[in-house]
């Protein structure tokens, strides 16, 4: 196509199911001049490209034209833009060869370990959603269970009159039999007329092979063998069957649209010391916001002043409250519990945690499993066969043997009724879409349904060290008093590091606020080149520095030389402190393993997976964090030695999850088979991966390979209630036990318990639900 092409955007009321966006696409791809549509049925919107001699009044104008309303949209705001303070290159502290714990020195905080990058915690990444394969077969929708009490929609309401009518109609035909048969006519007519002009407008428009189209052609014929009130009947359990479905369906769409609702309309914004209450959607990067005791998080944001405790379950699924202060980040739609908090929004409202939860679940789901890609392709032959079937079991018993047309004309028909796939077709988008909104709330996200297929063939998981098995930042585990106490050591060494932001100074910080120290002032306080840091406290001339530093100016002795050694034996980082030049006393330092670390992992063992970490720090820190785990390590790793390993591993048979957070983890993402980005990871590994951690629990890994095979196994169980129904009642409508009543319940039946199926999905909870 020649030009330029316009982008519009359009929302579109009604749509509950993949064939309501089958027919839509199909038919605004007829309309001369577009060149390109996409449905979302979660989102309820359709994106059209199309040549500017096309007036979108025409596309939406076709749109109605189908059973569903359909108006423009604003132009989409610009995507891609990254929150201040994300910078990629801010994350330097995962796995580096250089860490070397032995030889650390203190001095002037070059630890070795490097600030992890900022906290985000959601995956930004987002995959871009294709137009849905055409569905041939299934339901037509005219309503939305999302927008309003279901008993309101135009589908209800038209339930509600065909109900009414064949009621009319049996009262009428018992009092005056003469007209019973008419009187179904006219019952039959009140549900039939819509589904039959759906028929006729999805045939217009290149849909012929609809559940529309086989409703009608079965209930005309009925009419004609003097079935009347069988038909009346099939079109009014039809009806129920999919206002039934479309608000089981409903539920899965409104478990994500639900999350919206966590994130408070207004927020209080604060300028020059005064607040003012202003929409949320209208703070902008660098506003500062005030949240008070018991409200929800307006905006992504970094606390600036204040410190309370913060219900993340909202977003995370955490149970227990996380208590947050200066420099801390926090998510929107969690709630402040305790004190007032001051924040500096770091993220706009199309842009924080909760919108990105829900647009990356929402184009997961428009995202098409293997199975359902297959389904759809199957229907699409399936359809326009029963068809065949059908017409055949009606014409050549009669035809070349002598038999009933009335009887086989009957049969016909509900064979006709029985080969609906409905159910066969739903079976397949509903588990996944309810297996993708349970994960979402609890923190699992995965960018789409082949995603989640593929996870529960994983039988290998080879985990990044830094910041995924272990929390990635430092934690005080020893104290060693010498010539001062434990607490006297801990004062002092708190005291020098006041005011720092380095790592293994925040460490120690942290753990003098934790045994209740209160640092006191130093004077004098500096770095020495490669050395330590020094200070004054209270006239005491302190020297914090790394054992090799320290012995350059006094005599460590073979008892601390031997528990220095053991420490670093151990993978910790050690610091001594020089007291007026006496040895007062040394504190050990190391990234922790996470508090759920071997849980998960024994729950990897347990679903048949094997486990390898892949680390780029030294050998000695990932041997004593692999003996911690129980898992054998390989260290000193390259970005390009990860992605080799990983490569080999395919090449071995294996089906690999590669599980990371860091920049120097993209690549081995990129490489294995399912790629796994730990929350509070890097912007370049979520892009990267194809599903995302929220709350970086390594339990939650194996909760997404048990949340996929839970998922494939209500697949097989959908599949079998829609084929195992079908087969049981063809053969019995053949052989004459059974006509159309049952047929249609058939069809309706197994579509709800297809349906009502896949939504017991929606209350999976995983492993670790109260950690």
């Amino acid at each position: 196509m020649d030009g330029e092409l316009d982008t519009t955007r359009f929302r579109v009321e009604g749509m509950d199911c993949a064939s309501c966006a089958s027919k839509i696409d199909t038919a605004v791809r007829r309309i001369g001049g577009v060149e390109d549509v996409s449905v979302s049925v979660v989102r309820g919107t359709m994106t059209v490209k199309h040549a500017a001699t096309v007036n979108s009044d025409v596309i939406a104008r076709k749109v109605t034209s189908l059973g569903y309303k359909a108006a423009t949209m604003p132009p989409k705001p610009a995507e891609g833009a990254v929150p201040a303070g994300s910078d990629p290159a801010d994350d330097e502290g995962h796995d580096h060869s250089d860490h070397d714990h032995a030889g650390h020195d203190h001095a002037g905080h070059d630890h070795g370990i490097r600030s992890p990058a900022a906290a985000k915690a959601v995956a930004a990444a987002t995959v871009a959603a294709k137009p849905a394969d055409a569905l041939q077969g299934m339901h037509g929708h005219d309503s939305s269970f999302d927008e309003g009490p279901w008993w309101k929609t135009p589908k209800a309401r038209m339930t509600i009159m065909s109900a009414a009518a064949v009621a009319v109609a049996f009262v009428a035909g018992r009092m005056f039999p003469d007209i019973a048969q008419w009187a179904f006519i006219v019952a039959m007519l009140v549900g039939l007329v819509p589904i039959a002009r759906r028929a006729y407008v999805g045939a217009i428009n290149g849909s012929p092979f609809s559940i529309e189209t086989l409703m009608t052609v079965a209930a005309m014929g009925a009419v004609f063998i003097n079935a009347a009130e069988e038909a009346s009947i099939v079109v009014l359990f039809f009806l129920v069957g999919e206002l039934l479905e479309g608000v089981a369906t409903g539920r899965a769409r409104a478990s994500i649209r639900a999350l919206a609702d966590l994130v408070p309309k207004f927020a209080l914004r604060e300028i020059d010391g005064k607040t003012t209450e202003v929409p949320a959607e209208s703070l902008v990067i660098g506003d500062v916001i005030l949240i008070r005791p018991g409200d929800r998080v307006p905006a992504d944001g970094v606390i600036v002043s204040g410190e309370s405790a913060l219900d993340e379950a909202p977003v995370t699924g955490e149970s227990v409250p996380k208590t947050k202060t200066v420099d801390d980040q926090v998510f929107a739609g969690t709630i402040n519990q305790e004190g007032a908090l001051r924040v500096r929004v770091s993220a706009a409202a199309a842009d924080n945690t909760i919108s990105r939860i829900i647009a990356l679940v929402e184009e997961a789901q428009e995202s098409k499993a293997p199975t359902e890609r297959f389904i759809d392709q199957f229907s699409k032959y399936y359809t326009p066969s029963v068809m065949v079937v059908s017409a055949l079991i009606a014409i050549i018993p009669p035809l070349f043997f002598g038999q009933v047309w009335s009887e086989w004309i009957y049969k016909g028909l509900a064979v006709l009724l029985i080969g609906c796939p409905c159910a066969l077709v739903i079976s397949t988008p509903a588990a996944i879409a309810a297996a993708l909104s349970a994960g979402a709330r609890r923190g699992l996200l995965m960018k789409g349904g082949a995603v989640l297929e593929q996870l529960g063939k994983i039988n290998m998981v080879a985990l990044d060290k830094t910041g995924t098995l272990t929390l990635g930042k430092p934690q005080v585990t020893d104290v060693i008093g010498v010539s001062k106490t434990e607490r006297e050591t801990m004062e002092l060494a708190a005291a020098l590091e006041v005011g720092s932001s380095h790592p293994l100074a925040s460490a120690i910080l942290a753990r003098a606020k934790a045994d209740g120290i209160e640092p006191a002032q130093s004077t004098k306080g500096g770095a020495v080149g490669g050395k330590g840091v020094v200070g004054t406290v209270n006239g005491i001339d302190l020297f914090l520095g790394s054992p090799n530093a320290v012995g350059e100016k006094v005599t460590l002795g073979a008892d601390l030389d031997a528990k220095i050694v053991a420490l670093n034996d151990q993978g910790k980082t050690v610091s001594v402190l020089l007291a007026n030049g006496a040895i007062a006393g040394i504190i050990a330092m190391r990234d922790e393993p996470r508090p759920d670390a071997v849980e998960g992992l024994n729950a990897l063992k347990a679903l048949g997976a094997d486990i390898v970490m892949l680390t780029g720090d030294n050998k000695r820190t990932a041997a004593a964090i692999g003996k911690a785990l129980g898992i054998e390590p390989q260290a000193e790793l390259l970005p390009e030695d990860k992605q080799r390993i990983v490569g080999e591993l395919k090449a071995s048979g294996k089906v690999v999850a590669k599980v990371g957070d860091g920049i120097n983890d993209a690549p081995a993402l990129a490489a294995a088979d399912i790629g796994i980005a730990m929350g509070g990871g890097t912007d370049v590994a979520l892009e990267t991966a194809d599903a995302a951690v929220l709350h970086g629990r390594v339990i939650d890994v194996a909760n997404m390979i048990a949340l996929s095979r839970a998922t494939m196994a209500n697949i097989t169980q959908n599949i079998t209630i829609s084929l195992g129904l079908k087969a049981f009642f063809l053969v019995t409508t053949v052989i004459g036990v059974t006509g159309l009543w049952p047929a249609i319940l058939a069809d309706t039946g197994a579509t709800v318990l297809v349906t009502a199926n896949a939504m017991r999905l929606l209350g999976w909870k995983g492993m670790g639900a109260k950690a």
